[in-house]
């Protein structure tokens, strides 16, 4: 049999405290409340661990959880992976509601890196209450364009496990966006 996958349930994170959390993602990035579960024993494992899940609509069926953990450690990020590298990135549906979302969010008082243009979109950075780095990303990619970075991506992945170097199939990606600056 083959898996077949439809999309996410949902994905989830840790965060310090579950109605900041909500406030936040509810009213800075309109995200609706859904539900909360909250149990004293984990489910999967039986351990006593108790929590606060608490889920919010991203959009497109796509869900956004979070579990706060009273009785663990503080909450702390990798420090062996740069704080760049793992980060929630959500779609908005232009490059003016990214320049849109940008005003709203440095008037809310975030500091908002970008927009950093990727060649196939643009985007902007922030962080949320907990230290999760956001990403809003607007598409202005082409179909052509999408075709073309899928044909290279094999070998793009191939010559980058034997070499640990950024292959230059798609160099045409980042040459394109130095010619617009």
């Amino acid at each position: 049999m083959t898996i077949k996958t439809d999309g996410f349930h949902h994905v989830a994170y840790r965060c310090r405290d579950a109605k900041e959390t909500v406030e936040f993602y509810n009213g800075v990035l309109n995200m609706d409340f859904q539900l909360a579960i909250a149990e004293d024993h984990v489910p999967s494992t039986g351990a006593y661990d108790p929590y606060m899940h608490i889920f919010l609509d991203a959009g497109n069926n796509n869900v956004l959880a979070f579990f706060e953990l009273p009785e663990q450690p503080d909450m702390d990020r990798d420090r062996n992976t740069p704080e760049w590298v793992q980060h929630i990135a959500l779609r908005v549906d232009s490059l003016e509601d990214l320049l849109a979302a940008k005003e709203n969010l440095e008037a809310s008082g975030l500091d908002v890196l970008g927009p950093t243009h990727h060649g196939i979109f643009k985007s902007i950075y922030f962080f949320d209450p907990n230290g999760h780095r956001l990403e809003l990303a607007a598409n202005i990619h082409t179909p052509d364009q999408m075709a073309q970075l899928k044909s290279v991506a094999p070998d793009m992945l191939k010559e980058w496990s034997e070499t640990k170097k950024a292959p230059r199939h798609a160099a045409w990606l980042h040459e394109k966006i130095k010619e617009e600056s």
